[in-house]
């Protein structure tokens, strides 16, 4: 394991986490997997329930940039980084490929953005039948929550994509027995799935700046940002 500033991530390579999770899908267990960037490490320093959450999970990746960055600088063991998005559509690209059947439940996004996120990803992936969807716009501890779960439960999907925000998807993934093989807490991943939301261009992804297009195209992340640079004196400094 790689500890970067109390949060142990697994050393594994993009190839090396699609097999694990390739693996997890013939079990009849749920697996949880989170993907923390330097803003969920500094959040989980301040919240106990987080810091939890992330460390229940069967596996965390390196999503960040900075994490890997982090890892070069205190010479620990992580290959290379493993972005959540990628990750989910790299796996669905390759079940398909071996013409695997396999079912999905999309919980986040707005109202009718998750319904959106089905449509285009059954079209893009032809194994890929989503056999539930919900928005990530419900009160926690409320009869709509307790449906949700109910209904995901008696659908028993293989796949759980919970898209709620930070900290919330994972905490709410770690604290609900889940009758999937896979749930994965991935950000604005369903967002990005239905064509509301935009990945960043190629070449900032490639050189780990995402977060300066994610600032422009949403300026009332700045304060969260100032985690980034929080993070980094946390790991130059900090024993």
């Amino acid at each position: 394991m790689a500890n970067i500033l109390g949060i142990p991530f697994n050393p594994l390579t993009v190839e090396q986490t699609l097999t694990q999770l390739e693996q997890w899908l013939e079990t009849n267990q749920n697996h949880i997997i989170v993907t923390p960037n330097p803003e969920g490490v500094m959040q989980a320093r301040r919240n106990k329930n987080f810091a939890q959450a992330l460390l229940k999970a069967d596996l965390r990746l390196a999503d960040g940039i900075g994490i890997l960055l982090a890892a070069r600088l205190k010479c620990l063991p992580l290959p290379e980084r493993v972005r959540g998005v990628d990750t989910i559509y790299a796996l669905f690209q390759r079940l398909s490929d071996k013409n695997k059947n396999y079912t999905a439940y999309f919980l986040g996004g707005k109202p009718g953005v998750p319904e959106l996120a089905k449509a285009n990803m059954e079209a893009r992936f032809p194994g890929l039948r989503v056999i539930g969807t919900y928005h990530g716009h419900f009160q926690l501890n409320s009869p709509e929550e307790a449906e949700i779960i109910t209904e995901i439960n008696a659908l028993s999907p293989d796949i759980l994509l919970v898209c709620m925000g930070m900290p919330r998807a994972e905490i709410w993934a770690t604290t609900h027995h889940i009758d999937a093989r896979l749930t994965l807490s991935l950000g604005g991943t369903i967002d990005i799935m239905s064509g509301q939301a935009e990945l960043a261009p190629a070449f900032l992804r490639k050189i780990g700046l995402e977060w300066l297009h994610r600032l422009y195209k949403t300026p009332s992340r700045f304060m969260r940002m100032l985690d980034i640079p929080r993070f980094m004196w946390a790991v130059l400094f900090e024993r």
